[in-house]
């Protein structure tokens, strides 16, 4: 009786876990994807989307959010594009880039793409991994953006002297003013806090509404403008030092 007992408890415990994974797995599928078609120009090479730019002589390469598909930031990217910067938005595991912190060396390792200055970035959740990558590659990165996010603890990025660019919303409701501020002690004292006024989450990217977020002040249209506008100004700046 005892060993039956074991064996019904050890195939609950088995049931339970399985069921967890399976529960996690369906969850991660449930994403948030551009409410807009790509442009006929992006390429889509490896699980990466890519927008040349002509004769660039920077790239971004750009972390989604969690659960976020990488076309939802097409229109960034797009735009960077046509104004110099070539972008690389990769599709990582699970479609949560934390479990795919490394992914940006899946690019740095293509032939042709060390005669550019490489920056990393990404939104939310893919923010905290670019800081994650950024801090264990100091020497592979000429910058960091943060959209919508900010920086766990870490070993060498906070004393640095990495260039970091922070682009906040005031109505954020998940990357909130107030972690902001409260992390931002884990980035180094150089870096730069850029808040857009009336800017939300969600609108860091193009997919429309997303579960915790308050409602923004501006448009997406707006607030793309303002982001796209920061980000060409501060890696020009860059190039300036």
């Amino acid at each position: 009786m005892k060993k039956k007992r074991m064996k019904l408890v050890l195939l609950v415990i088995l049931a339970l876990i399985i069921s967890s994974i399976l529960g996690f797995y369906i969850w991660s599928q449930n994403t948030y994807s551009a409410i807009e078609d790509l442009p006929e120009s992006v390429k889509e090479q490896d699980g990466w989307l890519l927008f040349e730019a002509d004769d660039p002589q920077n790239g971004l390469v750009l972390y989604p959010g969690a659960k976020v598909e990488p076309d939802a930031y097409a229109f960034l990217g797009e735009e960077l594009a046509s104004q110099g910067i070539t972008v690389a938005i990769p599709s990582v595991r699970l479609n949560l880039p934390i479990f795919d912190l490394s992914k940006a060396d899946e690019l740095f390792q293509r032939e042709g793409v060390d005669s550019l200055n490489w920056y990393i970035g990404g939104h939310s959740m893919g923010g905290a991994a670019a800081a994650m990558y950024a801090d264990a590659n100091l020497d592979k990165v000429s910058g960091l953006v943060l959209l919508g996010a900010y920086a766990a603890d870490n070993d060498y990025l906070q004393t640095s002297q990495l260039p970091v660019l922070s682009i906040s919303g005031s109505e954020d409701g998940l990357s909130t003013p107030e972690k902001i501020n409260q992390y931002r002690q884990n980035l180094p004292d150089t870096a730069q806090f850029i808040e857009i006024e009336g800017g939300n989450h969600a609108q860091f990217g193009v997919y429309g509404p997303q579960s915790g977020d308050n409602e923004a002040a501006i448009s997406v249209d707006k607030q793309q403008e303002m982001i796209i506008t920061t980000i060409l100004e501060w890696i020009d700046d860059q190039g300036d030092v």
